[in-house]
C-alpha cells in the first residue's frame, strides 16, 4: 500500500498543475477551473468578473481529475461573484485542493473596474489576490510506520496576485494577464523565485448571436482562444459555447496539455443552473484516465439593466415561472375603487389635456399650412419666372443651334461639290493613266516578242556551237586517254625492267653476302676446329683460361666482400669507442667469431693464389704453343694468327688486372688490422674504466620494472611463442669472474646478446605463470643468461634438470656452472 501511494504522489507531483517546491510543502496556486464561460469566470481572467456579466452568482464546483486512480486530484470551490454596479465586478472564492496526501486551503479575491472610452469601447482592469495553507495531510498518508519525510514537511501560508487587462469592443474582447505575478510565504517571509505555474496569459474572445427561426433563434455563441506562456511550456487552449435563450447551453473544448473538453448546462428554473463538464486526456496523459467537473449555481435577479453585458432574458427549461392570483378583501377593494375613480379622474384629465393639446397642435398646423402655402406660391412664381427665363434662353439657344446648322449644311454642301469635281477629275486622270498604260503594255509587249524571237535564234546558234564544242572536247579527251594508256603500259614496262634490274642486283649482293659468310665461317673454323695438334692444345687451353676467369673474379669478389665487412667492423668499433669516451652507453654487437671468419678469408686468399697462378701458368703455355705453331707453319693463316695474338693480350691483360686488384685488397686489409687492434687496445683500456656496477643497477631496475607490469596471461603461450637466443650445448658450461653472482649451478632457459630479446623472453616467461625469472650478464662473452633457479651441488642441479616441468620455456633448458 505505501508502495502504490508514493507511486501516485511521484505522479501527481510531475504532471498535475501543483507542483511542489523541493522537499518544502511549498505548492504553486493553479485552480482546474478551465472548462467553463458560464460560472467562476473569475479564476480564467480577473477581468471575465466584469466582461460581459449581468448578474451575480452563487456556485458550488466539484472536479475530479484522473478518476481512473485512488486518491485522484480532488477540487472543492464556491464561489460569490459577478456585476456589481455599471463599471465594478467583484468576487470571493473558497477552495480546496486535495492530491493524496497533499492538500491547500485558501481563498480568492477579485475585484475588476471598467473604464468605458465610448460608446463600444471599453477597458477593463482585474486583479485577484489568493491567500491558500499549503501541507501535509497526514490522516491520508496510510503507513505501516511514522515517516519522517512526511512528518518534515512543513506547511506553508502563501499569498499570490494575479493582475489581468481586458480591451471590449462590440463583439470583440482581447487582453492579458500575469497568473502569479509575486507569491510571498509568510512562514518564511520570502518570495517565491522559481514558481512553475506563474505566466503570461493572452486571450481573444467573440460574443455575438445567432439571427435565424426556430429553436435556435437568438442563440449567443461565445469562442475563447487562450495561450499560456510558460518557462518551460507554452499551453494553447480554445472553449466554443453555444446558448439556447430556451434554458440550455452546450460547449467544447481542447488544451495541449490537458486534451479535450465537452460539457453541458441547463437551467433548472430563472435562477438554479447546473453544468457538467467531461474532459479527455490526451497525448502522455491518456493513461491518467478522464476526469469530470459539476457546477450547481444560484443566480441573483437583477433589478438593472448594465451596458456591456449580454443581458440575455433568462428563461427555466424545467420550473417557469407562474403569476400567482391575488386574494381581494373589503378594504383592499373599497381602496381599488378609489384608485379607480382617481384614475378615471386623472384619466379625464389626461383626455381633456390631450383634447386642448390636440386643438393646440392642429391650430399651429393650419397656421403652418398657410405659411407653408404662401411660401408654396412664392415659390411657384419664382419658379415660374425662371421657368419663362429658361424658356427665353432655350429658344435663342435653338435659334443660334438652327443658324449654326444651317452654316454647317452650307458649308458641307460646298465640300461635298469640292470633292465631287475633285473625284471626277480624280477619274479622267485615272482613265488617262490607264489608257497611256495600255499603250506601254502593248508596246511592252511588241518588244517582249522581238526580243524573244531575237533570244530564240541566239539560243540555237549557242546550242549549235555548245554540240561543237562537245565533239571537239569529246575528241580531245579520247586522244588524252589514248596518249595516257601508252604512257602507262611503257611506265609499267620500265617498272618490271627496274624490278628485274633490282631482284638482279639483289641475287648478286646476296650471293655476296654468302660468300663472305661462308669464308668467315671457314676462317672460324679454323680457329675452332684445328686439325693439328698444336692448334687442338691452343684451343683447349684458350677455354680452360676461360672459365678459371669466372672462378677468379668470384674469388676476388669474395675478398673484398670480407675486406668490407673488416672495415665495418672496425667503423663500428671506432664509432663505440668515441661514444663511450664521451659516456653514452652502446648497445653491444651481437657476438660473432673472428676466427671463423679469419680461416673463411685465408681459404679464399689461398685459393684465390692457385687460380692465379694456374691462368699463368696457362697463359704462359698457349704463349708458347702460340710461338711454336707460327714458326713452324709454312703457310701462315692470318685469321688464325690475329684471333690468338688478340686473345693472348687480353688474357695477360686481365691476369694483370686481376693481381693488382688482389695486390690492393690486401694492403687494404693489412690496413684495416692495424686500425682494428688500435681500437681494440684502444677498447680494452677504456673498459677498465667502465663501471660495472652501473649496468648491474640498470638491469636490475629493468627487471623489476617489468615484472611489476607483466600480468599472466589468460592464453597459454607455446614453444613457437618463445625466442631462446643462442644454441647452448648439452654440456654444462663454465664462466668465470662473472661479477654481482653467486658460485652454484644455473638452469639457463635462454642467451640473448640483445636486450630487447632477453626483456621479450623475460615478460613471456611472467606471463606464463613463472615469478621467480631472473638474468646475469657475462662481460666476458657480452650475453645475457636467463634463469629462473640456482643449485650449490651438481648432484641437485641435475636432478632438477631432468625432472624438469612441460613448460614451454624450459625446451633448451642446459647448466652454468659460475666460478668466481
Amino acid at each position: 500500500m505505501k508502495t502504490h501511494l508514493l507511486v501516485l504522489i511521484l505522479c501527481i507531483c510531475s504532471i498535475q498543475t501543483f507542483y511542489s517546491q523541493e522537499d518544502d510543502g511549498v505548492v504553486s496556486l493553479s485552480l482546474p477551473v478551465r472548462n467553463s464561460l458560464t460560472f467562476n469566470r473569475q479564476i480564467i481572467n480577473p477581468t471575465f468578473s466584469f466582461v460581459r456579466e449581468q448578474n451575480k452568482y452563487i456556485s458550488f464546483f466539484n472536479k475530479r481529475e484522473w478518476v481512473q486512480f485512488d486518491d485522484a486530484p480532488l477540487t472543492y470551490l464556491a464561489s460569490y461573484s459577478g456585476r456589481f454596479r455599471e463599471n465594478i465586478g467583484a468576487g470571493l472564492t473558497v477552495f480546496q485542493q486535495n492530491y493524496g496526501v497533499l492538500t491547500t486551503f485558501g481563498g480568492v479575491l477579485n475585484f475588476a473596474y471598467n473604464a468605458r472610452l465610448a460608446r463600444e469601447s471599453n477597458l477593463t482592469f482585474g486583479l485577484n489576490v489568493g491567500a491558500y495553507k499549503s501541507g501535509v495531510n497526514t490522516s491520508n498518508a496510510v503507513t505501516n510506520f511514522d515517516d519522517p519525510s512526511l512528518q518534515n514537511v512543513p506547511e506553508n501560508f502563501l499569498l499570490t496576485i494575479s493582475p489581468g487587462i481586458n480591451y471590449g469592443l462590440a463583439f470583440i474582447d482581447f487582453g492579458v494577464s500575469i497568473n502569479n505575478l509575486a507569491t510571498y510565504n509568510l512562514n518564511t517571509s520570502e518570495i517565491i523565485n522559481d514558481d512553475p505555474e506563474q505566466s503570461v496569459q493572452a486571450h481573444l474572445m467573440y460574443t455575438g448571436y445567432m439571427n435565424s427561426r426556430g429553436f435556435l433563434d437568438e442563440s449567443k455563441f461565445t469562442g475563447l482562444i487562450k495561450s499560456e506562456f510558460q518557462k518551460d511550456e507554452t499551453i494553447v487552449s480554445a472553449i466554443a459555447m453555444l446558448t439556447v435563450p430556451k434554458g440550455i447551453w452546450a460547449q467544447v473544448g481542447f488544451n495541449s496539455r490537458y486534451g479535450a473538453s465537452g460539457g453541458i448546462g441547463l437551467n433548472i428554473s430563472s435562477q438554479i443552473a447546473i453544468e457538467y463538464n467531461f474532459e479527455k486526456a490526451l497525448g502522455d496523459l491518456t493513461d491518467f484516465g478522464p476526469s469530470h467537473d459539476v457546477t450547481l449555481a444560484y443566480r441573483f435577479k437583477n433589478k438593472e439593466r448594465y451596458d456591456y453585458s449580454s443581458g440575455d432574458e433568462v428563461s427555466g427549461l424545467l420550473i417557469s415561472e407562474k403569476r400567482r392570483k391575488p386574494i381581494v378583501s373589503k378594504i383592499a377593494k373599497e381602496k381599488a375603487e378609489a384608485n379607480r375613480k382617481l384614475a378615471a379622474e386623472e384619466k379625464a384629465k389626461e383626455e381633456a389635456d390631450a383634447q386642448a393639446k390636440l386643438l393646440a397642435e392642429q391650430k399651429a398646423k393650419e397656421e403652418a399650412d398657410a405659411q407653408a402655402k404662401l411660401l408654396a406660391e412664392q415659390k411657384a412664381k419664382e419658379e415660374a419666372d425662371a421657368q419663362a427665363k429658361l424658356l427665353v434662353e432655350q429658344k435663342a439657344k435653338e435659334e443660334a443651334d438652327a443658324q449654326a446648322k444651317l452654316l454647317v449644311e452650307q458649308k458641307a454642301k460646298e465640300e461635298a461639290e469640292a470633292q465631287a469635281k475633285l473625284l471626277a477629275e480624280q477619274k479622267a486622270k485615272e482613265e488617262a493613266d490607264a489608257q497611256a498604260k495600255l499603250l506601254v503594255e502593248q508596246k511592252a509587249k511588241e518588244e517582249a516578242d522581238a526580243q524573244a524571237k531575237l533570244l530564240a535564234e541566239q539560243k540555237a546558234k549557242e546550242e549549235a556551237d555548245a554540240k561543237l564544242l562537245v565533239e571537239q572536247k569529246a575528241k580531245e579527251e579520247a586522244e588524252a586517254q589514248a596518249k595516257l594508256l601508252a604512257e602507262q603500259k611503257a611506265k609499267e614496262e620500265a617498272d618490271a625492267q627496274a624490278k628485274l634490274l633490282a631482284e638482279q642486283k639483289a641475287k648478286e649482293e646476296a650471293d655476296a653476302q654468302a660468300k663472305l659468310l661462308a669464308e668467315q665461317k671457314a676462317k672460324e673454323e679454323l680457329i675452332t676446329n684445328p686439325t693439328d695438334e698444336i692448334g687442338k692444345s691452343m684451343l683447349a687451353i684458350t677455354q680452360q683460361t676461360e672459365d678459371s676467369k669466372t672462378i677468379q673474379n668470384e674469388l676476388l669478389k669474395q675478398f673484398d666482400d670480407i675486406v668490407e665487412i673488416k672495415d665495418k667492423d672496425l667503423k663500428d668499433l671506432k664509432e663505440e669507442n668515441d661514444l663511450s669516451e664521451q659516456g653514452i652507453t652502446v648497445q653491444p654487437k651481437p657476438f660473432k667469431s673472428i676466427t671463423a671468419e679469419n680461416n673463411a678469408l685465408e681459404a679464399i686468399k689461398v685459393r684465390l693464389d692457385n687460380v692465379i697462378d694456374t691462368r699463368n701458368e696457362k697463359i704462359e703455355t698457349l704463349k708458347s704453343l702460340y710461338q711454336d705453331k707460327f714458326q713452324a707453319d709454312t703457310i701462315t693463316n692470318d685469321e688464325v694468327y690475329l684471333y690468338y695474338q688478340k686473345a693472348l693480350k687480353r688474357l695477360e691483360s686481365e691476369q694483370t688486372k686481376a693481381m693488382q686488384t688482389k695486390s690492393r685488397l690486401e694492403t687494404r686489409l693489412e690496413d684495416i688490422k692495424v686500425a682494428t687492434e688500435f681500437e681494440r687496445r684502444r677498447r680494452i683500456k677504456r673498459a677498465a674504466f667502465d663501471n660495472e656496477e652501473e649496468r648491474y643497477l640498470q638491469d636490475r631496475a629493468t627487471l623489476k620494472v617489468i615484472k611489476q607490469s607483466t600480468v599472466v596471461s589468460n592464453q597459454p603461450l607455446s614453444t613457437e611463442d618463445f625466442d631462446f637466443g643462442e644454441e647452448q650445448s648439452g654440456n654444462i658450461q663454465i664462466l668465470k669472474n662473472v661479477k654481482n653472482v653467486e658460485n652454484g649451478y644455473y638452469l639457463i632457459i635462454a642467451v640473448h646478446s640483445d636486450v630487447d630479446n632477453r626483456n621479450d623472453f623475460v615478460k613471456k616467461v611472467i606471463a606464463s605463470g613463472e615469478a621467480n625469472v631472473d638474468f646475469f650478464y657475462d662481460v666476458n662473452t657480452s650475453k645475457y643468461y636467463i634463469y629462473y633457479d640456482k643449485f650449490d651441488s651438481i648432484e641437485a642441479a641435475n636432478r632438477a634438470l631432468n625432472s624438469k616441468e612441460d613448460r614451454p620455456y624450459n625446451k633448451k633448458m642446459s647448466l652454468v656452472k659460475i666460478e668466481n
